[in-house]
Protein backbone atom coordinates (compact mmCIF):
# COMPACT_ATOMS: atom_id res chain seq x y z
CA UNK A 1 0.00 0.00 0.00
CA UNK A 2 1.02 3.86 -1.06
CA UNK A 3 1.56 6.31 2.14
CA UNK A 4 0.56 9.30 0.42
CA UNK A 5 1.73 11.64 2.96
CA UNK A 6 5.60 10.35 2.79
CA UNK A 7 5.95 10.75 -0.86
CA UNK A 8 6.17 14.29 -3.16
CA UNK A 9 2.68 13.64 -5.31
CA UNK A 10 2.18 15.02 -8.46
CA UNK A 11 -1.33 15.01 -9.82
CA UNK A 12 -1.72 15.32 -13.85
CA UNK A 13 -4.64 15.80 -15.88
CA UNK A 14 -4.91 13.43 -18.97
CA UNK A 15 -4.59 16.34 -21.15
CA UNK A 16 -1.35 17.62 -18.98
CA UNK A 17 0.76 14.25 -19.73
CA UNK A 18 -0.25 12.95 -22.95
CA UNK A 19 -1.22 15.17 -26.30
CA UNK A 20 -5.17 14.69 -26.41
CA UNK A 21 -5.46 17.80 -28.59
CA UNK A 22 -7.29 16.46 -31.21
CA UNK A 23 -9.40 14.49 -29.12
CA UNK A 24 -10.09 17.16 -27.37
CA UNK A 25 -11.17 19.38 -30.86
CA UNK A 26 -13.33 16.09 -31.23
CA UNK A 27 -15.33 16.60 -27.48
CA UNK A 28 -15.81 19.90 -28.12
CA UNK A 29 -17.08 20.00 -31.85
CA UNK A 30 -19.28 16.73 -31.68
CA UNK A 31 -19.96 16.05 -27.73
CA UNK A 32 -18.47 13.33 -25.24
CA UNK A 33 -20.39 10.47 -27.31
CA UNK A 34 -18.41 11.14 -30.27
CA UNK A 35 -15.57 11.55 -28.22
CA UNK A 36 -16.86 8.50 -26.03
CA UNK A 37 -16.88 6.42 -29.13
CA UNK A 38 -13.68 7.29 -31.02
CA UNK A 39 -11.34 6.60 -27.41
CA UNK A 40 -12.77 3.40 -26.83
CA UNK A 41 -12.13 2.33 -30.07
CA UNK A 42 -8.67 3.81 -29.92
CA UNK A 43 -8.17 2.21 -26.31
CA UNK A 44 -5.07 0.03 -27.47
CA UNK A 45 -3.38 2.75 -29.37
CA UNK A 46 -0.98 4.73 -27.31
CA UNK A 47 -1.35 8.41 -26.73
CA UNK A 48 1.59 10.73 -28.27
CA UNK A 49 3.45 12.69 -25.66
CA UNK A 50 2.02 15.49 -23.70
CA UNK A 51 3.60 19.01 -22.14
CA UNK A 52 4.12 17.29 -18.67
CA UNK A 53 5.53 13.89 -20.01
CA UNK A 54 9.41 14.85 -20.03
CA UNK A 55 8.82 16.05 -16.45
CA UNK A 56 6.40 12.75 -15.15
CA UNK A 57 9.05 10.42 -16.62
CA UNK A 58 12.01 11.99 -15.53
CA UNK A 59 10.74 12.43 -11.77
CA UNK A 60 8.97 8.44 -11.35
CA UNK A 61 12.87 7.28 -12.82
CA UNK A 62 14.24 9.04 -10.32
CA UNK A 63 12.44 6.53 -7.40
CA UNK A 64 15.61 4.06 -8.35
CA UNK A 65 18.17 6.17 -6.51
CA UNK A 66 16.46 6.38 -3.22
CA UNK A 67 15.97 2.73 -2.82
CA UNK A 68 12.77 1.21 -1.14
CA UNK A 69 11.23 5.23 -0.66
CA UNK A 70 10.52 5.68 -3.66
CA UNK A 71 9.68 9.21 -2.77
CA UNK A 72 7.75 10.23 -5.87
CA UNK A 73 4.30 9.59 -6.73
CA UNK A 74 2.59 10.31 -9.78
CA UNK A 75 -1.64 10.38 -10.12
CA UNK A 76 -4.24 10.99 -12.55
CA UNK A 77 -6.61 13.49 -11.94
CA UNK A 78 -9.14 13.25 -14.83
CA UNK A 79 -12.55 14.50 -16.06
CA UNK A 80 -12.55 11.48 -18.32
CA UNK A 81 -14.93 8.76 -17.11
CA UNK A 82 -14.15 5.15 -16.14
CA UNK A 83 -14.75 4.37 -19.68
CA UNK A 84 -12.58 6.21 -21.85
CA UNK A 85 -9.98 5.99 -19.18
CA UNK A 86 -8.57 3.01 -20.53
CA UNK A 87 -6.62 4.56 -23.59
CA UNK A 88 -4.97 6.99 -20.57
CA UNK A 89 -3.71 3.88 -18.39
CA UNK A 90 -2.91 2.11 -22.19
CA UNK A 91 -0.78 4.55 -22.88
CA UNK A 92 0.96 4.78 -19.72
CA UNK A 93 2.11 0.75 -19.87
CA UNK A 94 3.38 1.52 -23.38
CA UNK A 95 5.83 4.29 -21.85
CA UNK A 96 6.05 2.20 -18.53
CA UNK A 97 5.35 4.71 -16.73
CA UNK A 98 4.35 3.39 -13.30
CA UNK A 99 0.98 5.30 -12.79
CA UNK A 100 -1.63 3.16 -10.80
CA UNK A 101 -3.71 5.76 -9.02
CA UNK A 102 -6.05 8.65 -9.52
CA UNK A 103 -9.81 10.25 -9.86
CA UNK A 104 -11.70 9.48 -13.02
CA UNK A 105 -14.89 12.12 -12.66
CA UNK A 106 -17.10 11.43 -15.63
CA UNK A 107 -16.80 15.65 -16.39
CA UNK A 108 -17.13 16.44 -12.24
CA UNK A 109 -14.24 18.54 -11.00
CA UNK A 110 -11.19 17.31 -10.05
CA UNK A 111 -9.43 19.72 -7.80
CA UNK A 112 -11.34 18.63 -4.22
CA UNK A 113 -9.32 15.00 -4.91
CA UNK A 114 -5.81 17.04 -4.12
CA UNK A 115 -5.97 16.95 -0.56
CA UNK A 116 -6.84 13.20 -0.34
CA UNK A 117 -4.01 12.32 -2.74
CA UNK A 118 -2.00 15.06 -0.35
CA UNK A 119 -0.22 16.29 -3.94
CA UNK A 120 2.28 18.90 -3.83
CA UNK A 121 1.44 20.14 -7.36
CA UNK A 122 -1.05 19.67 -9.75
CA UNK A 123 -0.95 19.77 -13.68
CA UNK A 124 -3.89 20.44 -15.71
CA UNK A 125 -4.42 21.59 -19.41
CA UNK A 126 -8.27 23.01 -18.32
CA UNK A 127 -7.97 26.68 -16.99
CA UNK A 128 -11.09 26.80 -15.05
CA UNK A 129 -9.61 23.32 -12.60
CA UNK A 130 -6.41 25.26 -12.29
CA UNK A 131 -7.94 28.64 -10.88
CA UNK A 132 -10.47 26.23 -9.09
CA UNK A 133 -7.61 24.47 -7.26
CA UNK A 134 -5.48 27.40 -6.99
CA UNK A 135 -8.31 29.59 -5.29
CA UNK A 136 -8.50 27.17 -3.22
CA UNK A 137 -5.14 27.46 -1.76
CA UNK A 138 -3.80 23.87 -3.39
CA UNK A 139 -0.46 24.18 -6.22
CA UNK A 140 -0.94 23.90 -9.44
CA UNK A 141 -0.02 24.88 -13.09
CA UNK A 142 -1.56 24.89 -16.52
CA UNK A 143 0.29 23.44 -18.91
CA UNK A 144 0.87 25.77 -22.10
CA UNK A 145 1.26 24.07 -25.78
CA UNK A 146 4.35 23.89 -25.45
CA UNK A 147 7.76 22.37 -27.42
CA UNK A 148 8.57 18.91 -26.22
CA UNK A 149 12.21 17.34 -26.56
CA UNK A 150 12.85 14.08 -25.17
CA UNK A 151 17.06 14.08 -24.31
CA UNK A 152 18.44 11.12 -23.33
CA UNK A 153 21.43 12.10 -21.64
CA UNK A 154 22.31 11.73 -18.35
CA UNK A 155 19.13 10.97 -15.53
CA UNK A 156 18.99 14.30 -13.97
CA UNK A 157 15.58 15.84 -13.42
CA UNK A 158 15.62 19.76 -14.49
CA UNK A 159 13.24 22.22 -13.22
CA UNK A 160 13.37 25.76 -13.90
CA UNK A 161 11.16 28.55 -11.60
CA UNK A 162 10.24 32.05 -11.82
CA UNK A 163 9.78 33.31 -8.27
CA UNK A 164 7.33 35.94 -7.96
CA UNK A 165 4.37 34.89 -7.72
CA UNK A 166 5.65 31.18 -8.14
CA UNK A 167 8.21 30.42 -5.38
CA UNK A 168 7.23 33.57 -3.06
CA UNK A 169 3.93 35.76 -3.03
CA UNK A 170 3.52 38.71 -5.14
CA UNK A 171 4.22 41.41 -2.88
CA UNK A 172 6.51 42.42 -4.65
CA UNK A 173 5.72 42.47 -7.63
CA UNK A 174 2.51 44.25 -6.66
CA UNK A 175 4.38 47.21 -5.22
CA UNK A 176 6.53 47.83 -8.40
CA UNK A 177 3.34 47.21 -11.02
CA UNK A 178 1.63 49.85 -8.82
CA UNK A 179 4.72 52.11 -7.15
CA UNK A 180 7.45 51.32 -10.01
CA UNK A 181 11.01 50.21 -9.46
CA UNK A 182 12.85 52.71 -7.02
CA UNK A 183 9.50 51.43 -4.47
CA UNK A 184 10.03 48.31 -5.44
CA UNK A 185 13.79 48.45 -4.86
CA UNK A 186 13.35 49.83 -1.58
CA UNK A 187 10.57 47.92 -0.39
CA UNK A 188 13.01 44.29 -1.03
CA UNK A 189 16.35 46.55 0.61
CA UNK A 190 13.87 47.24 3.73
CA UNK A 191 12.66 43.30 3.56
CA UNK A 192 16.55 42.41 2.75
CA UNK A 193 16.22 39.89 5.75
CA UNK A 194 12.95 39.24 6.04
CA UNK A 195 11.24 36.26 3.63
CA UNK A 196 8.29 36.60 1.39
CA UNK A 197 5.39 34.41 2.36
CA UNK A 198 5.78 31.10 -0.06
CA UNK A 199 3.79 31.13 -3.39
CA UNK A 200 1.92 28.55 -4.73
CA UNK A 201 4.67 26.58 -5.35
CA UNK A 202 6.79 26.83 -2.46
CA UNK A 203 5.77 23.79 -0.82
CA UNK A 204 7.49 21.79 -4.26
CA UNK A 205 10.33 23.84 -4.02
CA UNK A 206 10.49 23.13 -0.01
CA UNK A 207 10.16 19.33 -0.59
CA UNK A 208 12.37 19.44 -3.85
CA UNK A 209 14.98 20.54 -2.04
CA UNK A 210 14.77 17.91 0.96
CA UNK A 211 15.22 15.63 -2.07
CA UNK A 212 18.13 17.53 -3.34
CA UNK A 213 19.84 17.04 0.11
CA UNK A 214 18.89 13.25 1.04
CA UNK A 215 20.15 12.53 -2.76
CA UNK A 216 23.65 13.77 -1.69
CA UNK A 217 23.83 12.05 1.58
CA UNK A 218 23.32 8.66 -0.34
CA UNK A 219 24.84 8.91 -2.89
CA UNK A 220 27.53 12.55 -3.00
CA UNK A 221 29.25 13.01 0.37
CA UNK A 222 32.38 10.45 -0.95
CA UNK A 223 31.97 10.66 -4.73
CA UNK A 224 33.94 13.24 -6.22
CA UNK A 225 32.01 13.26 -9.37
CA UNK A 226 28.27 13.48 -7.83
CA UNK A 227 25.95 14.90 -10.17
CA UNK A 228 22.76 16.00 -8.49
CA UNK A 229 19.72 13.65 -9.36
CA UNK A 230 17.42 17.05 -9.25
CA UNK A 231 18.73 20.42 -10.50
CA UNK A 232 16.62 23.38 -9.71
CA UNK A 233 16.95 26.78 -11.30
CA UNK A 234 15.56 30.18 -10.27
CA UNK A 235 15.10 31.92 -13.73
CA UNK A 236 14.18 35.58 -12.85
CA UNK A 237 13.75 38.96 -14.40
CA UNK A 238 15.20 40.63 -10.78
CA UNK A 239 18.65 42.04 -10.98
CA UNK A 240 20.65 43.28 -8.42
CA UNK A 241 19.98 44.91 -5.26
CA UNK A 242 16.85 42.77 -5.10
CA UNK A 243 18.74 39.20 -5.10
CA UNK A 244 19.17 39.81 -1.47
CA UNK A 245 15.35 39.15 -0.06
CA UNK A 246 15.18 36.46 -2.35
CA UNK A 247 18.02 34.43 -1.25
CA UNK A 248 16.53 35.20 2.58
CA UNK A 249 13.05 33.33 0.93
CA UNK A 250 14.97 30.65 -0.38
CA UNK A 251 16.92 29.46 2.89
CA UNK A 252 14.07 29.75 4.69
CA UNK A 253 12.04 27.35 1.93
CA UNK A 254 15.38 25.17 2.47
CA UNK A 255 17.07 26.18 -0.52
CA UNK A 256 19.79 23.40 -1.54
CA UNK A 257 22.08 23.56 -4.26
CA UNK A 258 19.62 26.00 -6.45
CA UNK A 259 20.94 27.52 -9.39
CA UNK A 260 20.15 31.33 -9.31
CA UNK A 261 19.79 33.20 -12.75
CA UNK A 262 19.30 36.92 -12.34
CA UNK A 263 18.38 38.52 -15.72
CA UNK A 264 17.42 42.05 -14.66
CA UNK A 265 15.05 42.23 -17.74
CA UNK A 266 17.01 40.35 -19.95
CA UNK A 267 14.47 37.92 -21.92
CA UNK A 268 14.43 34.55 -20.29
CA UNK A 269 14.38 32.28 -23.48
CA UNK A 270 17.92 31.57 -24.67
CA UNK A 271 18.77 30.72 -20.70
CA UNK A 272 16.40 28.40 -20.89
CA UNK A 273 17.40 26.91 -24.11
CA UNK A 274 20.81 26.39 -22.29
CA UNK A 275 19.18 24.95 -19.34
CA UNK A 276 16.66 22.58 -20.90
CA UNK A 277 14.95 21.97 -18.10
CA UNK A 278 12.02 19.47 -18.51
CA UNK A 279 9.82 21.70 -16.90
CA UNK A 280 9.57 25.77 -16.09
CA UNK A 281 7.08 27.41 -14.25
CA UNK A 282 6.24 31.30 -14.79
CA UNK A 283 3.13 33.51 -13.52
CA UNK A 284 3.25 35.84 -16.04
CA UNK A 285 1.84 34.79 -19.79
CA UNK A 286 4.23 37.19 -22.34
CA UNK A 287 7.45 35.08 -20.40
CA UNK A 288 5.52 31.67 -21.08
CA UNK A 289 4.80 32.28 -25.05
CA UNK A 290 8.51 32.94 -25.73
CA UNK A 291 9.76 29.77 -23.27
CA UNK A 292 7.26 27.47 -24.46
CA UNK A 293 9.08 27.67 -28.06
CA UNK A 294 12.18 25.88 -26.20
CA UNK A 295 11.07 24.06 -23.28
CA UNK A 296 7.69 22.70 -21.98
CA UNK A 297 5.93 25.50 -20.15
CA UNK A 298 3.74 25.96 -17.30
CA UNK A 299 1.68 29.11 -16.22
CA UNK A 300 0.94 29.55 -12.22
CA UNK A 301 -2.32 31.88 -12.97
CA UNK A 302 -1.81 33.72 -9.38
CA UNK A 303 -1.27 37.08 -7.63
CA UNK A 304 -1.65 40.95 -10.03
CA UNK A 305 -0.62 39.34 -13.44
CA UNK A 306 -3.86 37.19 -13.37
CA UNK A 307 -6.52 39.48 -11.97
CA UNK A 308 -9.67 38.85 -13.54
CA UNK A 309 -10.94 42.15 -15.09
Amino acid sequence: MNNFDKKLVIAVSSRALFDLEDEHSLFEKEGFRAYRRYQVAHKNIPLRPGVAFPFVRRLLNLNSRFGDLEPFQVVALSRNSPETAQRFFHSCRYYELPIKAGAFTSGQSTYPYINAFNVSLFLSANPESVRHSLDAGHPAGLVMPSSIHEDDDGQSLRIAFDFDGVIADDESEITYQTSGIDAFHKLEQDKAETPHSPGPLGRLFSRLSEFQRLDYELHGKENPYFEPAIRISIVTSRGTPSEERLITTLKQLGMNAAELFLLDGLSKKPFLETIRPHIFFDDQTNHLEKSADVVPSVLVPFGIHNKKN
